[in-house]
C-alpha cells in the first residue's frame, strides 16, 4: 500500500493489468451486481437535473423505476446508489446495436448534451474507494466478468492506474496522478531487480 495525500493506494493498483474489452464483456458490470453504482452525495443532484437530455435513452422500464422511486435509492450498506431495474441494470444503460450495454449519461455526455461524464464510481471502475474517518481507500476489485479485461491488460501490458489514468485525475488531481506514476516507476524499478 502506498499513501498519497489523504488517501492509501492498494499497491495492485500498480502491479496488476486491465484493458475493458467491451466485445467480450458486453459491459456486463453495468447490468450485474448487488445494486446500482455508487454514487457521492452531490452526484444525485447533478444526475436529476440531466435527466432530460438521457430520457428518450432510457428504456421504458428504466423510465418507470425513475418516475417511481427517482434516479437513486440507499442500498442495504446505507449508501446512495443508482437505481435499477428489476434487480439488475443501472436505469442509465441503454443496449447498442451489438448488444453492449452502455452509459446514457456518458452518451449525452459525448453528444456534448451535458457536462457530466458519468458518475465518478463508474468512471473509476475497477477501483473502488472506501472513504475512512482520515483517508480514502483506493482499491481493486476482482471481478469475474471482468476477466477478459486482465486477459487484453496482460496482453498489452496496461496496469490499472494506468488504464484509469483520466478517471483517477478527475477525481483526485494531475499532481496526485503524477506522485501515484511516479511510485509506479519506483516500485517496478524495484520488482525488476
Amino acid at each position: 500500500m502506498f499513501q498519497i495525500e489523504d488517501t492509501i493506494v492498494a499497491a495492485d493498483i500498480i502491479e496488476e493489468n486491465f484493458l475493458c474489452d467491451l466485445s467480450a464483456c458486453k459491459g456486463e458490470c453495468c447490468v450485474e451486481g448487488e445494486s446500482g453504482a455508487p454514487l457521492e452525495d452531490k452526484e444525485v443532484k447533478i444526475i436529476e437535473d440531466l435527466l432530460p437530455h438521457v430520457w428518450d435513452d432510457l428504456s421504458p422500464e428504466a423510465q418507470a423505476v425513475i418516475k417511481e422511486q427517482g434516479v437513486a435509492y440507499k442500498d442495504y450498506d446505507g449508501e446512495m446508489v443508482t437505481s435499477i431495474v428489476n434487480g439488475k441494470d443501472c436505469v442509465f444503460t441503454y443496449y447498442d446495436e451489438k448488444g453492449i450495454c452502455k452509459c446514457a449519461i456518458e452518451k449525452a455526455y459525448r453528444e456534448g448534451k451535458v457536462n457530466f461524464y458519468k458518475p465518478i464510481s463508474c468512471h473509476l471502475y475497477p477501483i473502488r474507494l472506501q472513504r475512512y474517518k482520515n483517508f480514502t481507500a483506493v482499491n481493486y476489485h476482482r471481478w469475474s466478468v471482468c476477466k477478459a479485461a486482465v486477459a487484453l491488460g496482460n496482453k498489452n501490458g496496461l496496469k490499472v492506474y494506468q488504464f484509469l489514468k483520466e478517471p483517477l485525475i478527475r477525481k483526485f488531481g494531475e499532481e496526485w496522478y503524477k506522485e501515484l506514476s511516479f511510485i509506479a516507476e519506483e516500485y517496478n524499478k524495484v520488482e525488476k531487480q
